[in-house]
């Protein structure tokens, strides 16, 4: 089939690596010092990886290529876990600053807008979601990141879940929700362990069958509660 995908200029490519890292489906890989479209089903055209790359080594061309195959790259990076353990399960414990209590003269405010927040819960056709800028959030990141209301919540519906947990694909449900509302933007706030992947694939996944084009946005929370800058 002709579909967009990405195309490589190797004598522009530096070796950094940054696509490599930016592409969570696994299709850019690292061949003698040179970053390499490894599979074309692994690239879903989106292009996280372009705006990474320091010398514009990387554009979209639009020519015969395998279909994107979402199930062959969700069965990779298990397979990857499964051999290396789980990162995202790996113990770590951080050093914190001591806060003392403060008299609570102006308590925060919960930045929730609306009721179920659950994926799963939250039905496809609701008044909130009528011109409502759309967060996605992986269930962790409310924990990780202190400022995550103020931050990313405010002035947002907020949908969240935890695709290693819920074992299920939320893509079609998002894409139901994109394509019934007038959503104007949508952001998706995941950590930086392998399996919150699922949350964005679903998400862009969602975005590209809405056939909308609407803004979208990625933030990924490390798991010592920053903001990645990758």
């Amino acid at each position: 089939m002709i579909r967009r995908i990405i195309q490589i200029d190797e004598e522009k490519c530096n070796g950094c690596g940054a696509c490599a890292d930016a592409c969570h489906e696994g299709a850019i890989g690292m061949v003698n010092g040179k970053a390499k479209l490894l599979r074309d089903d692994y690239c879903d055209g989106l292009g996280d990886c372009l705006p990474t790359c320091p010398t514009g080594a990387i554009s979209f061309v639009e020519r015969e290529a395998m279909p994107y195959d979402e199930q062959a790259v969700m069965e990779n990076q298990k397979s990857k876990a499964k051999a290396h353990g789980c990162p995202g399960s790996r113990i770590r414990q951080f050093s914190r600053a001591v806060e003392i209590p403060q008299t609570e003269s102006a308590p925060s405010e919960s930045q929730l807008g609306q009721w179920p927040c659950q994926i799963k819960l939250v039905p496809v056709n609701a008044p909130y979601f009528d011109g409502a800028k759309l967060l996605i959030a992986a269930d962790c990141t409310a924990y990780a990141y202190a400022n995550m209301h103020k931050k990313f919540m405010c002035g947002k519906i907020t949908l969240i879940g935890c695709p290693k947990l819920d074992s299920i694909d939320y893509s079609e449900k998002l894409t139901q929700i994109i394509q019934n509302n007038d959503i104007k933007s949508v952001q998706i706030v995941k950590m930086e362990v392998p399996c919150c992947t699922g949350l964005e694939i679903a998400a862009k996944k969602a975005l590209k069958n809405s056939g909308k084009f609407i803004p979208w946005q990625v933030v990924t929370v490390t798991v010592d509660g920053k903001i990645s800058d990758n």
